[in-house]
This record gives C-alpha cells, structure tokens and sequence, in this order.
C-alpha cells in the first residue's frame, strides 16, 4: 500500500533540490502533485517526467494573487489539496550582517515568511471544510543553531519554524497538522550562497566538520521525512521541527 494513495499535494519550490526531491517521492507514494517554481523550463520538465500525476503551475510564492492562482489550479486539476508543503525559499550570500541590502532582506522575508501567510489563508478554508489536512514548512537547522554569516536568513527560518509551531496549536481543533522539516545545508543550487565561498572539497569540509553523520543534506533525505510527516503513520504528530540533519542540532 502506498503511503500517499489517492492524496493531493501542493509543493512550492519544487523544480530542483528539495522540492523536486519531495515531489517525485510523493508521486512514487501515490499521490498527485502541482509542482511550483519560477523556473518554468525545470518544473514542466519535471512535471513531464511524473507523467499524469503532476502538473506544473509557474508561480511567484511572495505573491498573494500567484498563490491563489495555484490553488485554483491544484483544484481544478486534481481536486482540494490533502496536503501543502511550503518549500521555497532563497537566501543573502553568506556575508557580515551590516552587509546585507534591505532589497535583499524583503526579499529572503517574502520568500520564506511571508509566501506561508499567503498559503494558509488560501488553503485553510479548504482544509477546514474537510476537517482534514497537512501543511509541511520547510524550515532550517539555521533557526534552531545558526552559523555566522547568515544572520537575516537564520531569522527567517526561525519565523519558520516557530510559525509552523503556532499554527499547528491553532489549527489543531481543525484536524490540520502544521510541522517544520529543518535541513541542514544541502547538496542544492543554494549550496554556494549559504557556503559564502567556492564549492571546493576544502571549502565543503568546513562545513562537514560541523556535521555528525558526516555529509550534506540530500533531497532523499528531505523528501522521506515530507513523506511520513504527510502520511497516516504520522497522524499524532504536529508541531514539531524535525531536524533532517545529521545530529547537527544534537
């Protein structure tokens, strides 16, 4: 029995690195998926690769008009969503915090934050009339134990992450369960941004150190946790981050 049989899912972000990870693993559980980026070319070729069980939707998630358009489409398309995950996200270069732009800062705030606000007020009452429901937020190791260098977008992802908190609390009664999946740096296209240097295997084995278990964040990894915390098996769960980490927040 697949894990995700006869579910929907909505996943931003969800051309390339975790995203993409996520959205393959559920269409293998059996559910069917809108994909959502930006990056138009990417995500209609990954959704061409999932075959009927995906459709792509290009779509900017600061943006509350391109949100409900997307809804609108999962809708139409496959039905109401059993399950959002809020993958998108960007970063500021790795650099002194006095150093970052205030373009740069709305922006990682829009992205990150913001784009959360404009997902649960469309698809909430949704869920709500369904009773029913799971919303994943991919949050950060960065909001539980921040490295230097990325103050403001450790910050965002702290607002992830303790969002994630409070919603579950509050849409509890409703029977929709909020959780924050928290990565630790990742083999993604943000990898050089976060890192704030060249990918070189000197470079990476600064930050390797840093990690337990001994490598970076792959979308497997990602992707199994988004598929148990959707899942029946994780029915009691809600409010938690789950560090998909390698003991780096141990």
């Amino acid at each position: 029995m697949k894990q995700l049989a006869g579910k929907v899912a909505i996943v931003t972000g969800a051309a390339s690195g975790f995203g993409e990870g996520i959205a393959r693993a559920y269409v293998e559980q059996g559910a069917r998926v809108v994909i959502a980026d930006l990056e138009r070319s990417k995500g209609e070729g990954v959704a061409r690769q999932l075959g009927s069980a995906a459709v792509f939707v290009m779509c900017d998630v600061s943006l509350r008009p391109d949100v409900d358009a997307l809804v609108r489409t999962c809708v139409d398309e496959f039905g109401a969503p059993d399950i959002v995950v809020n993958n998108a996200g960007t970063t500021h270069t790795n650099m002194p915090l006095l150093d970052v732009d205030e373009a740069t800062f709305d922006r990682v705030f829009a992205v990150n934050v913001k784009s959360i606000y404009h997902m649960v007020l469309a698809v909430v009452p949704l869920m709500r009339k369904r009773r029913s429901g799971v919303i994943l937020n991919v949050g950060s190791t960065a909001g539980i134990r921040p490295r230097p260098g990325l103050t403001w977008y450790n910050a965002s992802k702290g607002a992830v992450n303790l969002l994630s908190k409070s919603l579950a609390v509050e849409l509890g009664p409703d029977r929709i369960r909020v959780n924050a999946i928290c990565p630790v740096i990742g083999e993604t296209g943000l990898l050089e941004q976060f890192m704030g240097m060249p990918d070189t295997p000197e470079n990476r084995a600064k930050f390797l150190a840093t990690i337990p278990l001994g490598r970076m964040c792959r979308p497997s990894d990602v992707a199994a946790a988004a598929v148990y915390l959707a899942s029946d098996a994780a029915e009691f769960i809600s409010g938690v981050e789950f560090p998909v980490d390698g003991a780096r927040t141990a």
